[in-house]
């Protein structure tokens, strides 16, 4: 069997607020594979964000341990690309001017910055807003931006914790096929996190569904659905039937363990 891309085993993590310890996520265990997307879902409160975040390197686990390709995660990386709900894209800089930032960053020279941003904008769909600042750009546009940056340097994985979260309903429609478009053409492995199950369905390969009290892996459901798929699938009796079964599961997970 080859090496997953991502190798996550027995994570555990916890919080103090005074004297009181809350374990946020129990004995996490994942393989992501080559090129796989996968949705994390379940109830708020569960863990998925804290998740994303360890293996982002933004937060430290108490216990477990994670690798991409074998090699440890210790800390953050340009080997992961990272899509918040909220854009943190810089204000005083256009669209262009903030994916070279994150490029030089990655030590690239400015010519070559210049042809790799532009090149992102346009499979974005937003080459001609090259030139325009945060503040000019809709939310749809801006988490379109993001998107680029975060691909710009070319990651090994890709991590979104709810990242359209904040879309209307028709944006973050379009936002999704978007993401699969260009999901299909670099090939990458994701790691996403949203509320939403028919979300999770249209986009994912696999589905991990986690419990609460404390953050625990309870399911997981393979996506059988054939790519690509149109928006019409949504109202495919498969879609509908595995829809039910991922909100029967979140449910059932809703329960609260007792502490041990």
């Amino acid at each position: 069997m080859s090496e997953p891309k991502l190798r996550i085993r027995g994570l555990n993590k916890s919080f103090r607020a005074g004297k009181i310890r809350t374990q946020a996520l129990r004995d996490i265990t994942i393989d992501l594979g080559q090129n796989e997307f996968v949705s994390l879902v379940g109830s708020s409160g569960c863990g998925k964000s804290t998740l994303l975040s360890i293996v982002a390197g933004l937060q430290d686990p108490d216990s477990g341990d994670m690798a991409i390709d074998g090699s440890p995660i210790e800390a953050p990386g340009l080997d992961r690309g990272v899509v918040f709900q909220s854009y943190t894209l810089l204000p005083w800089l256009t669209a262009q001017r903030n994916i070279e930032f994150a490029l030089r960053a990655a030590g690239h020279a400015a010519p070559e910055r210049r042809r790799i941003a532009r090149d992102h904008l346009d499979l974005v769909q937003l080459g001609h807003c090259a030139n325009l600042y945060p503040g000019e750009l809709s939310g749809g546009m801006k988490q379109r931006v993001a998107i680029a940056r975060a691909l710009s340097y070319r990651p090994k994985m890709l991590l979104m914790d709810e990242p359209f979260g904040a879309l209307d309903a028709l944006t973050r429609q379009q936002m999704q096929e978007l993401l699969t478009e260009i999901w299909d053409k670099h090939r990458l492995t994701v790691l996403f996190v949203t509320h939403d199950v028919e979300e999770a369905i249209y986009l994912s390969d696999r589905i991990v569904v986690m419990g609460i009290g404390p953050g625990r892996v309870t399911a997981t459901f393979d996506v059988p659905i054939p790519r690509p798929r149109p928006v019409e699938v949504l109202e495919s009796g498969m879609f509908l039937d595995l829809q039910r079964k991922v909100l029967r599961a979140i449910r059932e997970s809703s329960k609260r363990l007792e502490p041990v």
